[in-house]
């Protein structure tokens, strides 16, 4: 049985490279709620139908969307740097 904090990079590299969870936040109250859209059909709707329900349920601040250039490529190391120092809670989303 795999331990929870065992994580898998799902980008095309072959590193295996184990990542740390980061920590949860006992609660969302408050929080800026930053989301990477990886720009397949829909991640865009899925997104904003998620933020609205995560500011009206459980109190978000704010909700940050960045769209990716392209599917297949990662997140560009500075939106992810850029993204680190504006969120409380970062949130990797896919589309169709």
């Amino acid at each position: 049985m795999k331990d929870i904090n065992d994580f898998i990079d799902p980008t095309a590299s072959t590193s295996s490279k184990k990542i740390k969870l980061a920590e949860r936040p006992e609660d969302l109250s408050g929080k800026i709620i930053g989301m990477i859209d990886n720009t397949k059909e829909q991640a865009n709707v899925i997104l904003e139908a998620l933020g609205r329900q995560l500011r009206e349920r459980f109190d978000v601040a704010k909700v940050i969307i960045n769209r990716k250039e392209h599917y297949s490529k990662p997140a560009p190391d500075k939106m992810i740097e850029d993204m680190s120092r504006e969120v409380d809670v970062a949130i990797a989303a896919l589309g169709g």
